[in-house]
């Protein structure tokens, strides 16, 4: 047994009746935000889901963590202060994972859209279009002004057209200026949502995790749940607080407390290999409207290109894929916007979509749609003697605020008080992070020292996982650093062996979609995934039978909601389902 599964399993079977103050379920980002944050401050907290750590929606956004550009034209002026401000603060606490990212608006007109946007902003239900320089410009001065609060980025810069060319070369010459403003970009969200979950275990050791669990019953109070080994517990807590995001109608009613809260859209992205687009960014991101108004954008990840988003009605979360309309749709906005470079559906290496949870709404564009949050509470009735605090809406910067919020909530409830700010609280391997390019230097050479690995592999693995490093590359371990997966050489055995010990592993799907960006860097062959399976394999004790279940599951996921087919050579793209 893996230490950290060993020491859950022995908090588990010491678990006794009323141990659990809240029960948290959903291990999303707000969900992980939140457990982290009430376990800080003392409360024993239980969080489940039914999937791995961060595994629905907080698995597939734009991975961006911005303060909300656009929210300015619908009058949401507190989300754009918190977002802005959680971005500073993400940039500090997490620089593992978070860093600043130039993003360039190309402009077409000077005057259009001011009217519109004036409609919009006084409730207007129609969403403006082709906004030009004169709006641009306000906003950019609106948003550098409330992102001033803790800032870490310089301000807006507005270029003339000939300027804008040279920045961006291949941009349509229709562009008549541009903006460049400063966001940021979250390289491994996934990870850092279990980063959170590990933080609240290690903070407080009265509180639980628990992935591929599900909630079997409630019965007067009584929560039980069942995990995927077969192994059943039992819970009454005092509180209980849904964080199921687009899930969240589904499990209050499971609790007895049916509402309707949740009108779901899907965002739907792309990665592109294409070597020549990410030189051409230069590290920038372009933030652009496309042909039919809606705001789509274009940044390198991890050496790919990923282009994004569409804002679907949808309903369906177990099921929801990027299709072909929407493939379609990501080529020819991007194909219009710079049209000097080719595009083509062979560059897609991989593509993923998820339901955001917004709540319901009439609004009859998606895009008018909230992202703010809100935390409706159903009080306690016959039968169930805990309320229920729903964690609907908000958006991945702004998680650790709505925790902060709807913890203080929680310990008014509880009446307890609280012991300690997150503001300043770094996250997993952002801990203890080297922050000036000296400090950084003399953490990887006495790394490098203490472990026997290059210069370059110290700073690439602090890069992945922050501090974190350390412990891996000191890990007592059969296997070696230098032991490379085959089709991956920029992770070794020695890491898989990490994750697969250390990381409240289930499912090999956990490792190479999660703890990992492997899936979605289209670094997996067939013969890799053997190796980590194997890997894993030893680590969690899975007989053949178990390991060749694995390796499948993945395999299937891969094609069916990422439109990835593994072979000997590498991945490569295959149709959805209703195009083939």
């Amino acid at each position: 047994m893996t230490d950290m599964a060993a020491d859950l399993k022995q908090r588990f079977s010491q678990l006794q009746d009323g141990d659990i103050d809240v029960v948290i379920l959903g291990a999303g980002v707000n969900g992980a935000g939140l457990f982290r944050d009430l376990s800080v401050q003392g409360i024993n907290c239980l969080i489940v889901d039914k999937s791995d750590f961060g595994s629905g929606t907080s698995a597939a956004p734009s991975r961006l963590i911005h303060g909300g550009l656009k929210y300015l034209e619908t009058g949401e002026f507190r989300l754009v202060a918190q977002s802005a401000l959680e971005r500073n603060l993400l940039l500090k606490n997490a620089p593992h994972c978070v860093e600043a990212l130039p993003t360039f608006v190309p402009i077409f007109s000077w005057m259009r859209g001011i009217p519109a946007a004036l409609r919009t902003l006084f409730g207007s239900t129609t969403a403006p279009r082709s906004r030009g320089a004169v709006l641009i410009k306000i906003g950019l001065a609106l948003y550098d002004f409330f992102g001033s609060r803790n800032r870490v980025m310089p301000r807006h810069r507005f270029l003339l057209k000939g300027r804008a060319l040279k920045e961006m070369p291949h941009v349509t010459r229709q562009i008549v200026a541009g903006g460049i403003y400063y966001d940021a970009k979250i390289s491994r969200p996934e990870r850092l949502v279990y980063e959170l979950v590990n933080d609240g275990l290690e903070a407080n050791k009265g509180s639980l995790a628990a992935n591929t669990t599900t909630l079997v019953s409630s019965i007067d109070g009584l929560l039980t749940f069942r995990r995927s080994d077969g192994y059943a517990f039992s819970v009454r807590p005092k509180l209980v607080v849904n964080a199921a995001g687009p899930w969240i109608d589904h499990v209050n009613a499971a609790l007895g407390a049916p509402a309707h809260l949740i009108g779901g859209t899907k965002g739907s992205h792309i990665l592109l290999d294409h070597p020549e687009l990410v030189r051409s960014l230069n590290g920038h991101m372009i933030y652009f409207e496309a042909d039919d108004g809606r705001i789509c954008l274009v940044y390198g990840y991890l050496g790919q290109a990923l282009v994004g988003s569409t804002d679907i009605p949808c309903d369906d979360p177990d099921n929801v894929r990027c299709e072909e309309h929407e493939i379609d749709y990501f080529i020819d906005s991007v194909r219009s916007l710079l049209p000097s470079l080719r595009f083509d559906r062979d560059q897609v290496t991989y593509s993923y979509s998820g339901i955001r949870p917004l709540p319901a709404s009439d609004a009859s564009s998606p895009g008018l749609i909230s992202r703010d949050h809100s935390a409706p509470v159903f009080e306690p009735q016959p039968g169930r003697p805990f309320p229920i605090i729903s964690l609907v809406g908000g958006k991945w910067t702004t998680f650790r605020g709505f925790a902060e919020e709807v913890a203080d909530t929680v310990l008014t409830r509880l009446q307890r008080n609280r012991k300690q700010s997150t503001e300043r609280l770094a996250i997993g391997g952002g801990r203890d992070f080297p922050t000036g390019s000296n400090e950084r230097a003399s953490w990887i050479r006495s790394i490098a020292v203490k472990t026997g690995v290059e210069i370059s592999r110290a700073d690439e693995l602090l890069s992945r996982y922050g501090t974190t490093a350390a412990a891996i590359l000191a890990h007592p371990s059969d296997y070696s650093d230098n032991q490379r997966i085959t089709g991956a050489q920029r992770h070794s055995a020695l890491e898989i062996d990490w994750i697969a010990r250390q990381e409240l592993v289930v499912h090999l799907s956990d490792i190479v979609f999660r703890r990992t960006t492997l899936a979605i860097e289209g670094l997996l062959t067939i013969q890799g995934l053997r190796e980590i399976g194997a890997i894993a394999a030893t680590a969690l004790k899975w007989d053949a039978q178990r390991l060749a279940k694995e390796i499948d599951d993945v395999v299937m996921a891969l094609s069916k909601f990422h439109g990835q087919t593994l072979t000997e050579e590498g991945a490569r793209r295959t149709a959805s389902p209703a195009a083939r």
